[in-house]
């Protein structure tokens, strides 16, 4: 899941609840979707974006991930065109 609000800057957050699984498990649905938004805020808008992991965050390809998150931030209209 994606929050995203219009900003004059760029930042981002990242959480996990504990529904996600142990720390390992949460730490590494964090860094996945960490990697995920370094690969591609070039292509972002100017905002505050907050990721927050479910529970299947982990049982999901990372392709499939990445693909979920692209089209998120469509919907949110926060990609440059």
């Amino acid at each position: 899941m994606v929050f995203y609000n219009q900003d004059t800057t760029k930042k981002v957050g990242f959480t996990a609840s504990k529904k996600v699984g142990n720390a390992i498990k949460r730490n590494l649905a964090k860094r996945r979707l960490r990697a995920i938004f370094l690969e591609i805020q070039h292509t972002l808008s100017d905002g505050v974006y907050v990721f927050v992991a479910k529970e299947k965050i982990n049982h999901l390809p990372y392709d499939t991930l990445k693909k979920g998150i692209l089209w998120s931030m469509k919907k949110l209209n926060c990609v440059k065109e």
